[in-house]
């Protein structure tokens, strides 16, 4: 499956309250792995995922915050210049581990422990308590 870009713009009446609701039933939708707010009112959202139902999530959307149009859908620019600055990064700040050193165990049971049991000779006792 490919990653999808997919925006939503939803009428919302209670500004702070709403966007809160929206952002919240995008996030937990199945598939989706970023939800940002934007356009001039931050009245759109953009969700981008790997296989996100899109009518599923605009109905939701309607349901629980208010109208909700589904403005386009398509595939998401992956940017690779990104990915490289960021395993270069990774690299540099690693940290070398100490040479010679062990890390120290303890040992919480120093002596064997020994479980008894009772055994009950099952030829005198009968299966059943009437006969």
């Amino acid at each position: 499956m490919t990653v999808l870009k997919v925006v939503i713009r939803v009428v919302m009446e209670d500004q702070k309250k709403s966007r809160k609701k929206a952002m919240k039933i995008a996030a937990t939708a199945f598939g989706v792995e970023s939800v940002a707010l934007t356009g001039d009112d931050r009245d759109q959202i953009v969700v981008v995922g790997e296989g996100i139902d899109t009518v599923e999530l605009t109905n939701s959307l309607r349901k629980k915050v208010g109208c909700a149009d589904l403005l386009s859908v398509g595939p998401a620019k992956e940017e690779k210049k990104e990915e490289k600055k960021e395993e270069k990064t990774s690299e540099s700040l690693a940290v070398p581990l100490a040479y010679g050193s062990q890390p120290y165990y303890y040992n919480y049971n120093q002596y064997p422990v020994v479980y008894g049991y009772d055994r009950v000779d099952q030829r005198d006792s009968a299966p059943c308590s009437i006969m």
